[in-house]
């Protein structure tokens, strides 16, 4: 069952969809839309392929969503991802814009930031963990109050670096005051969170990256994040410049293609703007399609 409204957006109408997976219910929640430059989303991609499935507009960009999902299992109430915010420097401000609406959008869909008690991040790029904070004062402090953050280690430890190749994409603000307090847990690869969720490792996007998957009933759902972030980008080979493991991310959709299309799982997606989860499959050429639900 499916029920959706729309919750923002003069350019762009982003939806708010509910879905029964089992005995849980998921809910898409956006964080807005921002611009992407398409030679960085689609890497080595000609632009006569990638314009089939996406416009771009006359500065070459893209429209990218930033979509989180609750999952209300019965015993627990669970955010994945926190989308990127409202605390990025103003020169990063200047080339994405900042929507910041996930905390709005959450209270219209009847969520407070205290019904949560687990938030996961698939991996610490501002885009998907900036809401983990919220500035009071003078410091740092967790926007979900009562939850237990959940995070790969060795994704914290490359964050830590600050390495020159991608340095640009973790804002310690986002995470570190949450390791300090302990509200923040380390994880070392892949893992059960609670009944029905868990974590899976698939490098590629970068060495730690974690997907979310959910099951409950004989049905599954995948949060999939970077690893395929909208439906135009199911082809195994159509990778990002951001990935900074490519011919990872084409093992890793393999992988994860293996049990996905037989098994029949719901595939979330994380920056498709206007598509939050769809079924992959497999056509007559061989070709990767969604199937909206």
């Amino acid at each position: 069952m499916q029920t959706c409204c729309a919750v923002e957006g003069p350019a762009f109408i982003a939806i708010m969809q509910r879905i029964s997976l089992g005995n849980f219910e998921l809910t898409a929640i956006s964080d807005g839309i921002y611009p992407l430059d398409a030679g960085a989303f689609f890497g080595v991609v000609p632009k006569t392929l990638w314009e089939k499935k996406v416009t771009a507009d006359a500065n070459n960009h893209v429209l990218a969503g930033l979509n989180s999902v609750v999952v209300q299992t019965g015993d627990h109430t669970i955010l994945i991802e926190t989308g990127m915010g409202n605390k990025m420097p103003n020169r990063m401000v200047k080339i994405f814009g900042q929507p910041a609406k996930l905390l709005d959008n959450l209270s219209a869909a009847s969520f407070s930031p205290e019904d949560f008690d687990i938030v996961i991040n698939t991996h610490l790029h501002y885009d998907h963990c900036g809401w983990n904070t919220i500035r009071r004062a003078d410091k740092f402090v967790a926007t979900f109050p009562k939850a237990k953050y959940y995070i790969q280690e060795g994704e914290w430890q490359h964050a830590r670096r600050q390495l020159e190749r991608d340095a640009i994409s973790y804002i310690g603000e986002n995470y570190d005051p949450l390791i300090k307090t302990g509200q923040m847990k380390l994880l070392a690869g892949d893992q059960e969170i609670v009944p029905g969720i868990s974590v899976k490792v698939f490098p590629g996007h970068t060495r730690h990256m974690q997907a979310v998957i959910i099951s409950s009933a004989d049905q599954t759902a995948c949060y999939i994040s970077d690893l395929i972030p909208t439906t135009a980008h199911l082809d195994l080979t159509w990778v990002m410049a951001f990935d900074l493991f490519p011919l990872d991310t084409i093992e890793s959709r393999k992988q994860y293609y293996s049990h996905a299309i037989p098994e029949k799982w719901l595939t979330i997606f994380t920056h498709d703007p206007q598509v939050p989860w769809a079924y992959v499959e497999k056509d007559r050429q061989g070709r990767m399609t969604a199937t909206s639900i």
